[in-house]
This record gives structure tokens, C-alpha cells and sequence, in this order.
């Protein structure tokens, strides 16, 4: 398995906690080239990390469904208010 993907990986750790400790323009910076570099490591990842990631984007998605299913259940079962 080809880690490359820990190159870009890396870096953008590092810019991310430069953005996190830094306040002026060099920080915004640091977050757009942080976001390219992790969107490229994932690019560049093996497909088992790849298949590993997507099967905990959908537990949590579901998971968040059922909690947001629930929400509208609870809401929906409410009966109204009275009007005088």
C-alpha cells in the first residue's frame, strides 16, 4: 500500500494548527491551502481507507436521521395548544 497520501496529510495538519494559532491574513491562508491539502490526501489515500471513511460518513448520517426522525415524531405528536 502506497502511502502518499500521508504527505499531503501532514501538511495540512501542520496549516491547520498554524491557522489555529494564528489571528492575521497568513492564517486564512494557511486554511484554504489545509483544506486543498486534506482533500488531496484523500484523493491520493487507498481505497481501503477510502471505503473505511465512507462507511462512517453513512453510520453517521444514519444516525443523525434517526435522531432528526425522532425530533419530528415528538413534534408531530403534540397536540396543540388551546385557543380561547
Amino acid at each position: 500500500m502506497a502511502l502518499f497520501f500521508l504527505i499531503p496529510l501532514c501538511t495540512a495538519l501542520a496549516t491547520g494548527y498554524l491557522f489555529k494559532k494564528s489571528t492575521d491574513e497568513i492564517a486564512y491562508l494557511a486554511g484554504v491551502f489545509a483544506a486543498i491539502s486534506l482533500i488531496l490526501s484523500l484523493i491520493l489515500a487507498p481505497w481501503q481507507i477510502q471505503f473505511g471513511l465512507l462507511i462512517i460518513v453513512f453510520m453517521i448520517t444514519n444516525k443523525l436521521l434517526q435522531e432528526n426522525d425522532s425530533k419530528q415524531t415528538q413534534i408531530t405528536r403534540k397536540t396543540p395548544r388551546e385557543t380561547k
